[in-house]
Protein backbone atom coordinates (compact mmCIF):
# COMPACT_ATOMS: atom_id res chain seq x y z
CA UNK A 1 0.00 0.00 0.00
CA UNK A 2 1.49 3.06 -1.21
CA UNK A 3 0.70 5.96 1.07
CA UNK A 4 0.20 9.93 -0.41
CA UNK A 5 0.69 12.40 1.88
CA UNK A 6 -2.30 15.18 1.77
CA UNK A 7 -0.97 18.98 1.50
CA UNK A 8 -3.27 21.01 3.36
CA UNK A 9 -3.09 25.42 3.14
CA UNK A 10 -4.17 26.91 5.87
CA UNK A 11 -4.25 30.83 6.15
CA UNK A 12 -4.14 32.72 9.35
CA UNK A 13 -4.36 36.77 9.92
CA UNK A 14 -4.35 39.47 12.15
CA UNK A 15 -5.70 42.29 13.19
CA UNK A 16 -4.23 44.99 11.60
CA UNK A 17 -5.39 44.75 7.74
CA UNK A 18 -8.22 42.57 7.23
CA UNK A 19 -9.06 43.56 3.68
CA UNK A 20 -5.74 42.81 2.46
CA UNK A 21 -5.85 39.12 4.32
CA UNK A 22 -9.23 38.58 2.66
CA UNK A 23 -8.39 39.46 -0.86
CA UNK A 24 -5.58 37.71 -0.38
CA UNK A 25 -7.61 34.21 0.56
CA UNK A 26 -10.19 35.32 -2.03
CA UNK A 27 -7.68 34.89 -5.00
CA UNK A 28 -6.50 31.47 -3.69
CA UNK A 29 -10.07 30.06 -3.07
CA UNK A 30 -9.90 29.42 0.38
CA UNK A 31 -11.03 30.57 3.52
CA UNK A 32 -9.63 32.69 6.71
CA UNK A 33 -8.71 30.12 9.93
CA UNK A 34 -10.66 31.24 12.75
CA UNK A 35 -7.86 33.17 14.90
CA UNK A 36 -10.12 33.83 18.07
CA UNK A 37 -7.82 37.13 18.77
CA UNK A 38 -9.02 38.70 22.16
CA UNK A 39 -7.28 41.78 24.43
CA UNK A 40 -7.02 41.32 27.96
CA UNK A 41 -8.26 43.78 30.20
CA UNK A 42 -4.16 44.61 30.54
CA UNK A 43 -3.56 44.55 26.84
CA UNK A 44 -2.10 41.54 26.62
CA UNK A 45 -3.25 39.29 23.68
CA UNK A 46 -4.72 35.91 23.68
CA UNK A 47 -5.26 33.77 20.31
CA UNK A 48 -6.67 30.02 20.05
CA UNK A 49 -7.58 28.71 16.34
CA UNK A 50 -10.69 27.65 15.42
CA UNK A 51 -9.50 24.56 13.80
CA UNK A 52 -6.67 21.89 13.49
CA UNK A 53 -3.88 23.33 12.16
CA UNK A 54 -1.79 19.71 12.75
CA UNK A 55 0.26 19.09 9.39
CA UNK A 56 -0.64 22.10 7.86
CA UNK A 57 1.49 24.74 5.80
CA UNK A 58 0.24 27.35 7.47
CA UNK A 59 0.98 31.27 6.22
CA UNK A 60 0.37 33.86 9.33
CA UNK A 61 -0.69 37.31 7.65
CA UNK A 62 0.13 40.67 9.00
CA UNK A 63 1.25 43.69 7.89
CA UNK A 64 3.41 45.63 10.66
CA UNK A 65 1.29 49.26 11.43
CA UNK A 66 -0.70 51.24 13.83
CA UNK A 67 -4.65 50.62 13.32
CA UNK A 68 -7.49 50.70 15.15
CA UNK A 69 -5.75 51.83 18.36
CA UNK A 70 -2.85 48.93 18.15
CA UNK A 71 0.84 50.36 17.71
CA UNK A 72 2.85 48.65 15.68
CA UNK A 73 4.47 46.85 17.88
CA UNK A 74 1.59 45.25 19.25
CA UNK A 75 0.55 44.20 15.64
CA UNK A 76 4.30 42.70 15.26
CA UNK A 77 3.49 40.79 18.69
CA UNK A 78 0.46 39.50 17.00
CA UNK A 79 1.70 38.27 14.90
CA UNK A 80 4.51 36.39 17.02
CA UNK A 81 1.55 35.22 19.01
CA UNK A 82 0.02 33.52 16.12
CA UNK A 83 3.18 32.29 14.90
CA UNK A 84 3.78 30.46 18.43
CA UNK A 85 0.43 28.86 18.61
CA UNK A 86 0.87 27.53 14.91
CA UNK A 87 3.82 25.99 16.10
CA UNK A 88 2.57 24.60 19.72
CA UNK A 89 0.07 23.03 17.49
CA UNK A 90 1.82 21.20 15.07
CA UNK A 91 1.77 22.97 11.85
CA UNK A 92 4.11 21.57 9.08
CA UNK A 93 5.75 24.43 7.96
CA UNK A 94 5.12 28.22 8.71
CA UNK A 95 5.40 31.32 6.82
CA UNK A 96 5.09 34.71 8.45
CA UNK A 97 3.52 36.87 5.30
CA UNK A 98 4.73 40.41 6.07
CA UNK A 99 3.38 43.24 3.51
CA UNK A 100 4.82 45.64 4.97
CA UNK A 101 7.84 44.68 7.57
CA UNK A 102 8.13 47.06 10.42
CA UNK A 103 11.42 48.48 11.63
CA UNK A 104 12.78 47.72 8.06
CA UNK A 105 14.57 51.23 7.86
CA UNK A 106 17.14 50.40 11.06
CA UNK A 107 19.02 48.05 8.88
CA UNK A 108 22.32 49.03 10.31
CA UNK A 109 23.93 51.65 12.92
CA UNK A 110 24.46 54.98 11.41
CA UNK A 111 25.68 56.49 14.61
CA UNK A 112 27.15 54.23 17.39
CA UNK A 113 24.76 53.49 20.37
CA UNK A 114 21.98 51.96 17.99
CA UNK A 115 20.12 48.99 17.47
CA UNK A 116 19.73 46.62 13.96
CA UNK A 117 16.20 46.53 14.76
CA UNK A 118 14.93 45.29 11.55
CA UNK A 119 17.56 42.07 12.38
CA UNK A 120 16.01 41.50 16.11
CA UNK A 121 12.25 41.07 13.92
CA UNK A 122 13.65 38.51 11.79
CA UNK A 123 15.31 36.81 15.12
CA UNK A 124 12.18 37.21 16.50
CA UNK A 125 10.14 35.68 14.01
CA UNK A 126 12.27 32.92 13.83
CA UNK A 127 12.05 32.50 17.89
CA UNK A 128 8.35 32.42 17.64
CA UNK A 129 8.94 29.46 15.16
CA UNK A 130 8.50 30.94 11.74
CA UNK A 131 10.48 28.74 8.95
CA UNK A 132 10.09 31.15 6.12
CA UNK A 133 9.44 35.07 5.64
CA UNK A 134 7.63 36.77 2.45
CA UNK A 135 7.15 40.79 2.38
CA UNK A 136 6.88 43.05 -0.52
CA UNK A 137 9.39 46.03 -1.52
CA UNK A 138 11.87 46.01 1.67
CA UNK A 139 13.41 49.15 2.17
CA UNK A 140 16.52 47.34 1.89
CA UNK A 141 16.87 44.26 0.44
CA UNK A 142 20.17 43.01 2.48
CA UNK A 143 17.24 42.29 5.22
CA UNK A 144 16.48 39.21 3.41
CA UNK A 145 19.92 37.83 4.72
CA UNK A 146 19.23 38.60 8.62
CA UNK A 147 16.96 35.54 8.49
CA UNK A 148 18.22 32.04 8.61
CA UNK A 149 16.02 30.55 5.93
CA UNK A 150 14.33 31.40 2.74
CA UNK A 151 13.27 34.91 2.33
CA UNK A 152 10.71 35.56 -0.35
CA UNK A 153 11.09 39.73 -1.38
CA UNK A 154 8.22 40.35 -3.52
CA UNK A 155 8.29 43.64 -5.71
CA UNK A 156 5.02 45.46 -6.04
CA UNK A 157 6.71 46.94 -9.54
CA UNK A 158 4.50 45.01 -12.22
CA UNK A 159 1.27 46.47 -10.08
CA UNK A 160 2.60 49.70 -10.00
CA UNK A 161 4.10 49.60 -14.00
CA UNK A 162 0.72 48.44 -15.45
CA UNK A 163 -1.73 51.04 -13.81
CA UNK A 164 1.20 53.70 -14.96
CA UNK A 165 1.49 52.67 -18.50
CA UNK A 166 -2.17 52.89 -18.48
CA UNK A 167 -2.93 56.58 -17.09
CA UNK A 168 0.33 58.37 -17.25
CA UNK A 169 0.09 61.46 -19.40
CA UNK A 170 2.75 64.02 -21.75
CA UNK A 171 6.44 63.16 -21.41
CA UNK A 172 7.36 61.04 -18.79
CA UNK A 173 10.40 61.10 -17.03
CA UNK A 174 11.16 58.83 -14.07
CA UNK A 175 12.33 60.35 -10.95
CA UNK A 176 14.66 59.06 -8.27
CA UNK A 177 13.78 60.95 -5.58
CA UNK A 178 17.47 60.65 -3.29
CA UNK A 179 20.40 58.84 -4.28
CA UNK A 180 19.47 55.41 -2.51
CA UNK A 181 16.26 55.07 -5.00
CA UNK A 182 18.44 55.38 -8.18
CA UNK A 183 18.59 51.59 -8.71
CA UNK A 184 14.86 51.10 -8.42
CA UNK A 185 14.18 54.38 -10.64
CA UNK A 186 15.67 52.70 -13.56
CA UNK A 187 14.28 49.69 -13.38
CA UNK A 188 10.86 51.85 -13.58
CA UNK A 189 12.28 53.22 -16.22
CA UNK A 190 13.12 50.98 -18.08
CA UNK A 191 9.76 48.78 -18.12
CA UNK A 192 8.37 52.50 -18.78
CA UNK A 193 10.46 52.91 -21.79
CA UNK A 194 11.25 56.85 -20.17
CA UNK A 195 14.41 58.79 -19.34
CA UNK A 196 15.83 58.96 -15.96
CA UNK A 197 16.31 61.60 -13.57
CA UNK A 198 17.18 61.80 -9.73
CA UNK A 199 17.05 64.70 -6.92
CA UNK A 200 19.50 65.40 -4.60
CA UNK A 201 18.89 65.90 -1.00
CA UNK A 202 20.37 67.15 2.13
CA UNK A 203 19.34 65.43 5.22
CA UNK A 204 20.22 67.05 8.55
CA UNK A 205 21.48 64.70 11.25
CA UNK A 206 20.08 66.89 14.06
CA UNK A 207 16.66 66.66 12.51
CA UNK A 208 14.20 63.77 11.88
CA UNK A 209 11.96 63.75 9.05
CA UNK A 210 13.42 66.88 8.21
CA UNK A 211 14.94 66.53 3.99
CA UNK A 212 15.96 69.46 1.95
CA UNK A 213 15.83 69.02 -2.01
CA UNK A 214 18.90 70.65 -3.54
CA UNK A 215 18.55 70.25 -6.84
CA UNK A 216 17.65 67.88 -10.20
CA UNK A 217 19.86 66.25 -12.42
CA UNK A 218 18.28 64.84 -15.84
CA UNK A 219 15.49 67.15 -17.81
CA UNK A 220 12.72 67.40 -16.60
CA UNK A 221 11.51 70.87 -18.10
CA UNK A 222 7.78 70.60 -19.36
CA UNK A 223 7.78 67.10 -18.40
CA UNK A 224 5.79 64.89 -16.60
CA UNK A 225 7.76 63.78 -13.68
CA UNK A 226 6.96 60.40 -11.86
CA UNK A 227 8.50 60.10 -8.41
CA UNK A 228 9.60 55.95 -7.50
CA UNK A 229 9.91 55.07 -3.89
CA UNK A 230 9.51 52.15 -1.56
CA UNK A 231 7.50 54.40 0.92
CA UNK A 232 5.69 57.27 1.96
CA UNK A 233 6.24 57.96 5.20
CA UNK A 234 5.90 61.75 7.05
CA UNK A 235 6.41 62.89 2.88
CA UNK A 236 8.94 65.21 3.48
CA UNK A 237 11.42 63.43 1.10
CA UNK A 238 8.25 63.39 -1.66
CA UNK A 239 7.43 66.89 -0.93
CA UNK A 240 10.67 68.40 -1.09
CA UNK A 241 11.53 66.60 -4.40
CA UNK A 242 8.44 67.86 -5.81
CA UNK A 243 8.76 71.37 -5.27
CA UNK A 244 12.44 71.08 -6.57
CA UNK A 245 10.73 69.27 -9.68
CA UNK A 246 8.20 72.02 -10.39
CA UNK A 247 11.07 75.10 -9.80
CA UNK A 248 12.89 73.27 -12.93
CA UNK A 249 9.60 73.55 -14.39
CA UNK A 250 8.30 70.11 -14.49
CA UNK A 251 4.94 70.11 -15.96
CA UNK A 252 3.07 66.96 -13.67
CA UNK A 253 4.38 65.09 -10.72
CA UNK A 254 3.49 61.89 -9.82
CA UNK A 255 4.61 60.25 -6.75
CA UNK A 256 4.54 56.28 -7.01
CA UNK A 257 5.69 53.84 -4.19
CA UNK A 258 4.30 50.37 -3.05
CA UNK A 259 3.92 51.40 0.94
CA UNK A 260 1.98 54.17 1.63
CA UNK A 261 2.02 54.89 5.79
CA UNK A 262 1.46 58.26 6.15
CA UNK A 263 2.50 59.05 9.17
CA UNK A 264 2.63 62.23 11.34
CA UNK A 265 2.15 65.35 8.80
CA UNK A 266 2.29 63.42 5.79
CA UNK A 267 -1.45 64.10 4.48
CA UNK A 268 -1.54 67.94 5.38
CA UNK A 269 2.28 67.79 3.62
CA UNK A 270 0.71 65.94 0.40
CA UNK A 271 -2.97 68.23 0.42
CA UNK A 272 -1.05 71.45 0.77
CA UNK A 273 2.09 70.24 -2.06
CA UNK A 274 1.74 70.86 -5.56
CA UNK A 275 2.04 67.14 -5.91
CA UNK A 276 -0.60 66.13 -8.40
CA UNK A 277 -1.51 62.71 -7.61
CA UNK A 278 -0.12 59.82 -5.22
CA UNK A 279 -0.41 56.43 -6.44
CA UNK A 280 0.46 53.49 -3.45
CA UNK A 281 -0.57 49.83 -2.99
CA UNK A 282 -3.09 48.42 -0.51
CA UNK A 283 -0.15 46.66 1.88
CA UNK A 284 -1.29 49.22 4.70
CA UNK A 285 -4.57 50.04 5.35
CA UNK A 286 -5.58 53.74 4.54
CA UNK A 287 -8.57 54.96 7.38
CA UNK A 288 -10.76 57.07 5.94
CA UNK A 289 -9.42 60.46 7.66
CA UNK A 290 -6.32 59.82 5.32
CA UNK A 291 -8.18 59.48 1.99
CA UNK A 292 -7.69 62.64 -0.07
CA UNK A 293 -8.50 62.99 -4.15
CA UNK A 294 -4.36 62.60 -5.01
CA UNK A 295 -3.96 59.46 -3.17
CA UNK A 296 -4.95 56.00 -5.71
CA UNK A 297 -4.64 52.96 -3.56
CA UNK A 298 -3.84 49.54 -6.40
CA UNK A 299 -4.28 46.16 -5.24
CA UNK A 300 -1.28 43.90 -4.39
CA UNK A 301 -3.65 40.59 -3.04
CA UNK A 302 -3.25 38.98 -6.13
CA UNK A 303 0.31 39.33 -6.40
CA UNK A 304 0.28 37.87 -2.90
CA UNK A 305 -1.29 35.08 -3.17
CA UNK A 306 0.68 33.72 -6.40
CA UNK A 307 3.63 34.04 -4.39
CA UNK A 308 1.90 32.43 -1.38
CA UNK A 309 0.89 29.44 -4.13
CA UNK A 310 4.16 29.06 -5.26
CA UNK A 311 5.62 28.78 -1.95
CA UNK A 312 3.04 25.89 -0.97
CA UNK A 313 3.25 24.23 -4.47
CA UNK A 314 7.36 24.39 -4.17
CA UNK A 315 7.36 26.52 -7.55
CA UNK A 316 9.40 29.19 -8.28
CA UNK A 317 8.47 32.78 -6.49
CA UNK A 318 11.24 34.80 -8.66
CA UNK A 319 9.91 33.43 -11.80
CA UNK A 320 6.35 35.14 -10.97
CA UNK A 321 8.51 38.54 -11.29
CA UNK A 322 10.93 37.61 -14.26
CA UNK A 323 13.59 37.76 -11.64
CA UNK A 324 13.26 41.60 -10.82
CA UNK A 325 12.52 40.73 -6.88
CA UNK A 326 15.82 39.98 -6.75
CA UNK A 327 17.17 42.99 -8.30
Amino acid sequence: MEFVPKKKLQLLAGRTHPALAQGIAGHLGVELGETNLIDFANTEIRCRFGESVRGADVFVIQTHCEADGRSVNDSIMEQFIMIDAAKRASAKRITAVCPYYGYARQDRKSQGREPITAKLVTDLLSAAGANRVLSVDLHSGQIQGFFDGPFDHLTAMPVLVEHLKAHLPGDVVVVAPDAGRIKAAERFARHLGNDMASVYKRRQKSTINEVEALGVMGDVGGRTCVLVDDMIDTASTMCAAVGQLKREGASEVWAVATHGVFSGPAIDRLKNSVIDRVVITDTLPLPAEKQIDKIEVLPVAKLIADAIDAVFEDTSVSEIFGGENQA
